[in-house]
């Protein structure tokens, strides 16, 4: 067990497993690097040559999925390094059914895959990366907005539908361009799955109707090369059984923001845990409130089935020593 590499370290910890030590990553968006494949790359590469991370994250902007159909955005500097949308491309009903598959060697899709390719080179095997995949709805939310998403739903639900079935199939060729990068999963972003923003039945229509599918495809018996498949549940209240038996290696949920623990999740789950620390504690000034979430962390776990780091992506502006602390806590 002792100087596991960064594989087996997460291995193990996905089986339940003793560790030599806790594995730990931090992910985090880059503003304005994210729309350049090799500024990207060299971001991430950076990233884990100064921290040495067991996981690498890629993290594209939030709208590189749909920017090809006609989204515009810009960063205005928020500190998690989101963009601001300046113009939607999909308004009425109709709209929906206008979209096509996208082609994921053009375009910002194709930016994206370079970006991975460029990834995988410079790690060279010592760290596992994997790809950043936005659900359907979460696509339907960048391009529509989320009003207009709702209204949609319990008003058009069939033209949603088709878009979403579209969206579906463009995630499902990008997957596969990706794999071709030498990534050992993605991270699976659902964003729907919570109240009061939608009834447990119109996220199971509407939601994870999709995610299965898209799930699917990444953890059949062919597709052994994704092993590291993490899905992560976003918000507060949300419908954490409607997700915990997706299939995928780890779960990262916003452990400290949603009355679930580590330990309550881990009981109700397979996957592994991701998480243990609120990306709002490591944004204080020092590090001491992180250190003591991290305890706690551990103690709930033992060690065990954990994938130490944050529930969402830390912001921007997070002081250094804090990060440090965080590496240097394991």
């Amino acid at each position: 067990m002792k100087n596991m590499s960064k594989r087996k370290r997460l291995e193990a910890a996905i089986a339940g497993e003793p560790v030599d030590r806790l594995p730990v990553a931090l992910w985090r968006h880059w503003p304005g690097d994210d729309q350049d494949a090799a500024a990207l790359a060299a971001a991430h590469l950076k990233w884990q040559a100064d921290y040495d991370w067991d996981l690498v994250k890629v993290g594209p902007a939030s709208s590189y999925s749909v920017v090809d159909w006609g989204l515009q955005d810009r960063w205005l500097g928020h500190i998690e390094g989101t963009r601001e949308t300046t113009q939607r491309p999909v308004s009425s009903p109709a709209d929906w059914e206008t979209l096509r598959p996208l082609d994921p060697t053009q375009g910002m899709l194709a930016e994206q895959i370079k970006a991975l390719r460029l990834v995988g080179e410079g790690l060279r095997g010592q760290a596992p990366f994997i790809a950043t995949i936005f659900s359907p709805l979460s696509m339907a939310k960048h391009l529509a907005g989320n009003d207009i998403v709702l209204s949609h739903l319990r008003h058009s639900p069939d033209a949603l539908h088709r878009g979403l079935a579209t969206m579906t199939e463009s995630i499902l060729r990008f997957i596969d361009a990706a794999r071709a990068t030498g990534i050992d999963g993605i991270y699976y972003a659902v964003q729907h799955a919570a109240y009061p923003l939608l009834s447990r039945d119109e996220f199971d229509a509407f939601g994870r109707a999709y995610d299965q599918r898209v799930l699917a495809s990444v953890a059949d018996l062919w597709c052994a090369d994704l092993w590291c498949n993490v899905v992560h549940l976003h918000g507060k209240s949300v419908m954490f059984d409607k997700v915990a038996d997706y299939p995928m290696a780890f779960l990262n949920w916003h452990d400290r923001d949603t009355g679930i623990s580590l330990a309550e999740g881990l009981a109700h789950m397979r996957p592994a845990a991701s998480g243990g620390v609120s990306q709002w504690t490591l944004h204080q000034e020092g590090p001491a409130a992180a250190l003591n979430e991290i305890q706690d962390a551990r103690a709930q776990t033992g060690d065990r089935r954990l994938l130490l780091g944050t529930g969402c992506v830390i912001m921007t502006t997070t002081p250094l020593r804090n990060i440090r602390a965080l590496r240097e806590a394991v």
